[in-house]
Order: C-alpha cells, then sequence, then structure tokens
C-alpha cells in the first residue's frame, strides 16, 4: 500500500492505496481507529481487488486537523479523493463510524457506489434513534471529560474480545493525548447527531450487507442492526464471540463474508 496526501482547508488527510484492475474496496475506520484497524482486511485482499483506507481527518497521520467539519464534508474530501486516484464504483467497507460516512457518501452521490458492508455501524436516520439517545451523542463531552485517561483507555478496550483487538486499539490510543481523544470524540459523535438531525433519506441504493458483533456493547448497536435489517429487508450476519471491532475479533469469518459479496452477490445484482 502506497501512503498519499489529501490537502484541504484544515489538513491534511493520509490515506494509502494499492491500485489495480477489478472492483476498488473503500475501508473506512471508525472513531478514533486509524487505518490500522483495517490490516487483516488489507492483508487479505491486496493484490486481489483496488484499495484504499485511509486515516480520517483528525485520525492518525491526519492530524494536525481543525475539528470544524461535518459528516457531509468527510463524504466530500474522499469522493474527490477516490476522482483523483481512479476509484469508481466502489464497494464501502465502514466499520462504526466508518459506516456513517459511507452512508453520507450515498446520500450526497446517489449511484455511485457497487456496495457497502456495514461493520458494527448503525443506520443514519432518525426513526431508529430515541430522543434521549440523540441528547446523548450531542452532549458526550459530559461523559468524557470528568474520565481520567487510564479509565479512557481501559474503557476504550471493551470495543474487542480478543488479544489481538485490544492490542490494537491500546495502540491506537496511545497516540493521543487525552485532550485530542476526548476532543476527536466529542466531536465525531456530535456531526453524527447534526447528519441524523438533517432527517435525510440515507438510502442504500446499492447491494448491503450488516455485520455485527455478538458481543457488541457499544450503545445499542445490536438493537440498531436489528431494526435495521428488519426495517430495510437488509441482509444481517451476526458474528459469534466478537465485539464492536468485529474484523479484529473474526478477521478470517468477516473476509469470507466479504469475498462472498464481492464475487458472488455483486455478480448477482
Amino acid at each position: 500500500m502506497e501512503e498519499r496526501v489529501f490537502a484541504t482547508a484544515l489538513g491534511e488527510i493520509h490515506y494509502w492505496v494499492n491500485l489495480g484492475r477489478g472492483r476498488p474496496m473503500v475501508f473506512l475506520p471508525g472513531l478514533t481507529a486509524d487505518h490500522g484497524l483495517f490490516d487483516k482486511q488489507i492483508e487479505a485482499f491486496e493484490g486481489e481487488y483496488p484499495l484504499l483506507v485511509w486515516d480520517a481527518p483528525g485520525h492518525g497521520a491526519s492530524r494536525p486537523f481543525r475539528l470544524e467539519f461535518s459528516l457531509w464534508d468527510k463524504a466530500g474530501w474522499l469522493h474527490t479523493i477516490m476522482e483523483q486516484e481512479g476509484l469508481k464504483r466502489p464497494v464501502f467497507v465502514g466499520q462504526s463510524m466508518g459506516g456513517y460516512v459511507a452512508q453520507c457518501y450515498l446520500e450526497r452521490y446517489p449511484g455511485q457506489a457497487a456496495g457497502f458492508i456495514s461493520i458494527d455501524s448503525a443506520p443514519l436516520q432518525r426513526k431508529y434513534l430515541t430522543a434521549g439517545e440523540l441528547w446523548l451523542l450531542k452532549h458526550a463531552g459530559l461523559i468524557y471529560r470528568p474520565y481520567p485517561w487510564k479509565a479512557l483507555q481501559k474503557a476504550g478496550l471493551a470495543v474487542s474480545t480478543t488479544d489481538y483487538g485490544r492490542a490494537l486499539m491500546a495502540r491506537m490510543m496511545a497516540d493521543y493525548t487525552k485532550e485530542e481523544y476526548v476532543a476527536l470524540t466529542v466531536h465525531g459523535f456530535r456531526i453524527l447527531a447534526e447528519a441524523i438531525e438533517r432527517d435525510l433519506t440515507y438510502r442504500v441504493d446499492c447491494p448491503c450487507l450488516l455485520l455485527c458483533g455478538e458481543k457488541d456493547r457499544a450503545g445499542a448497536a445490536k438493537r440498531y442492526n436489528r431494526a435495521w435489517a428488519k426495517i430495510e429487508g437488509l441482509p444481517l450476519v451476526w458474528l459469534s464471540g466478537a465485539g464492536h471491532n468485529s474484523n479484529t475479533d473474526a478477521p478470517e469469518w468477516v473476509n469470507d463474508l466479504i469475498r462472498d459479496f464481492m464475487t458472488r452477490r455483486l455478480s448477482a445484482d
């Protein structure tokens, strides 16, 4: 994978690509995670498909970055990066916040994605959230700021059920100061709330697969996925033993599901 840089008025976005022929896959990590979240997937598919993975604005190598952007902005920057790299009709693989970015992209650029695989993410439609859940997203600072840094770091490891996943998350969190981590988290939840409050259709207009860890304890992720699958008629796979970062907890299983989606589902649609 080759590292490249895309400059914006707020800072530089670092991303990694391996170009070639075939259907591109674009990997979008979740909030506070960097591109290393998808190491097992990059390892599995590098050389088989054109790939792109980024450190989202304000994350990892994409710092310093002024936290003055929206999910809509992130989708726009991603679109420009993909245009520059010649990546058309991609399959988005978004984990948690990365899945929200993908849905914003589908809303802003309808018909331009070939597929969407959601990993422990949730729908952006307003109807899925209670008023209390939306309030908590908008006021996350009340929860995060009082916590000692060591307590926050320990709590952050709960997203994974495996030694590999927890060690990876510990490495990513250690790259931040408490102030950086809290600011990024609070900003991320706020722009998520703002995107939801826009009450757009956020229609998934391409083949889609929902993946969720059976031990995902991040908010109401499991409830959201059950409702999303039922209401929208989307296929949902529960990953036994996996937590919120299920692609790090069950990487071989997730890779098999991605490969099946790329070879069977897309060819059938």
